[in-house]
């Protein structure tokens, strides 16, 4: 499970020099190719070498080919939430949504012991045992997790009688089949560890170990771990307030594990016989250390997203083709460079040249900071992110950062972060009335960037946009947070930038996140697709090129 979160690696081995050479010394054409927006077409013998946009400042250059690719990322969930009767555990920061089941909530209204799924302070998701006829399950709803490092921490809050409870941390878990490693709480006080797989309701039993403990009373908390590489388990289990044991408790290899993947979570048990029902599970902590995907997704390509002084005017010039001969074959850091540079696992870097200097301005960013029901809202700008004041064109003193978001970019943040800070676009604290600079909100870039419209949905909501022409580094805007029935007027409320064609020939975007708690490319809680029936292909209303 070692190794690097994201990355971006030249992926046609060593850099071929020719390709700048090439540049420099054969002779260049600029066709004009049909289609709108009007684009003008650069080639170097006979080889594209780049596209310019009439009325846009960004240029898509040939150059050395790239692979970006992004893992799962590690998360730690303590619940700082509160969802008191939704049947619920919300969303995990950085992990995705929870899916629970098991039970009906019966006791919504009337009462509160009964509703089965739930979170409150100061910290905890809660699943009530109110039978004995199935289990309550959470799972984090990411169904490609393979190799994890995993651990949750729970306790119950009374000792069953006439039989037995048990906590469960489960992985790779699917619809008829996980495995789980299982604290077995006895009447006598009793906790045993079992290591099983399960296939359609039927457990079998991998190993076990145990009693760990005996006399624990109620409220006692517990945390299991479980570190699965291939076909290899190693589980290991100890009460909160004691050491983690050095060693683990069981180590073993299952050879389907090997083959295995699916989500994690956990699982709450009371066994046939348990008659002092409800009892309340309240897990406290949440947490994914390290963790891959089957198939990490990965764009490869050779498009590199450069930036003119000026808008394309639609006149091929000498000055024009001194600029490009002069990026060809470069590999100074592009927009999708900068935009790489922020997601998971990605190293902090402070500025050296560029104002402010030593405030962070690359490395692994969040969504925002929780607020007291443990939700992120919309509020981290790019200066937020550096922890310094701005100076905006629309603002007569410079705006100081948001307290407690250093490190954090919301979507458009993220957006203004690599065009505005990192590729010298203008920004406004909010909207420039002759279009020449960024707005702070995704719903004003719509209206308001400067460039020009590649594709737009209609307003009566009947189409997706004709997306053909779409290009590495365009804006991608979305209705995604209450897509409207058709015949409605929609609203842009989330933004990101596109970044190609994945290895499933399926076009994928950046764009920083609630759900997963920053920036990504990835599909953790919304597949990161302009295509199939996922919620940003469906909710996608224009492309807009700067």
């Amino acid at each position: 499970m070692a190794g690097p979160r994201s990355s971006v690696v030249l992926s046609g081995g060593p850099y071929d020099i020719a390709a700048l050479t090439r540049a420099s010394v054969g002779a260049l054409t600029a066709t004009v190719v049909p289609g709108t927006p009007a684009r003008t077409e650069v080639r170097c013998g006979g080889e594209p070498l780049a596209v310019l946009t009439a009325g846009a400042r960004t240029v898509v250059m040939v150059g050395p080919e790239r692979t970006f690719t992004e893992n799962k990322r590690p998360f730690d969930d303590v619940f700082n939430r509160t969802l008191a009767t939704s049947g619920s555990w919300g969303s995990s920061p950085g992990g995705g949504s929870w899916s629970v089941f098991g039970g009906v909530n019966a006791g919504t209204t009337e009462d509160p012991r009964y509703v089965e799924f739930a979170v409150a302070q100061p910290g905890a998701g809660t699943a009530v045992l109110s039978d004995t006829a199935s289990g309550r399950y959470a799972t984090v709803r990411d169904d490609e997790i393979t190799d994890v490092d995993v651990r949750a921490t729970g306790r119950f809050d009374k000792v069953p009688t006439g039989n037995a409870c048990s906590f469960a941390l489960v992985f790779a878990y699917r619809s008829n089949v996980h495995y789980r490693a299982r604290l077995s709480f006895t009447t006598q006080g009793e906790v045993d560890l079992r290591a099983e797989k399960v296939l359609d309701g039927n457990a079998t039993l991998l190993r076990s170990a145990g009693p760990l403990a005996t006399g624990v009373p109620a409220n006692t908390a517990w945390t299991i771990r479980v570190r699965r590489e291939g076909a290899r388990i190693q589980i290991k289990a100890w009460k909160q307030a004691a050491t983690e044991p050095t060693a683990w408790t069981l180590d073993f290899t299952d050879s389907d594990a090997g083959y295995a993947k699916g989500r994690v979570g956990v699982r709450g048990f009371a066994s046939s016989g348990c008659s002092n029902l409800p009892i309340k599970l309240s897990v406290t902590r949440f947490e994914v250390r390290e963790a891959s995907w089957e198939r990490p997704p990965s764009v490869t390509h050779s498009h590199w997203v450069r930036l003119l002084d000026e808008p394309f005017d639609g006149t091929w010039t000498p000055a024009l083709e001194d600029v490009i001969r002069g990026w060809a074959g470069s590999l100074a850091p592009d927009a999708l460079s900068y935009a790489a540079m922020f997601l998971p696992g990605a190293p902090a870097v402070t500025s050296g040249r560029k104002e402010p200097l030593g405030a962070q301005v690359l490395g692994a960013a969040r969504y925002g900071k929780p607020d007291a029901q443990g939700l992120l809202p919309v509020g981290a700008d790019f200066h937020d992110y550096m922890g310094q004041a701005w100076s905006f064109p629309d603002r007569t003193s410079p705006k100081p950062p948001e307290e407690g978001q250093a490190g954090n970019l919301d979507c458009s943040g993220y957006v203004r972060m690599v065009y505005g800070y990192h590729m010298g676009i203008p920004m406004y604290e909010d909207v420039d009335p002759a279009k020449r600079a960024l707005p702070r909100k995704s719903g004003a870039m719509v209206e308001y960037a400067p460039g020009v419209r590649v594709a737009s949905k209609p307003d009566d909501n009947s189409e997706l946009p004709q997306a053909t022409p779409i290009q590495p580094g365009d804006l991608v805007l979305f209705d995604a947070n209450d897509p409207v029935d058709a015949g409605e007027p929609y609203t842009v409320d989330h933004v990101g930038i596109y970044l190609g064609v994945d290895g499933d020939g399926r076009r994928r975007f950046l764009s920083s996140r609630k759900s997963c708690n920053g920036p990504t490319m990835a599909d953790l809680a919304g597949a990161s697709l302009l295509d199939g029936t996922g919620l940003y292909a469906v909710s996608l209303r224009t492309v807009h090129r700067l």
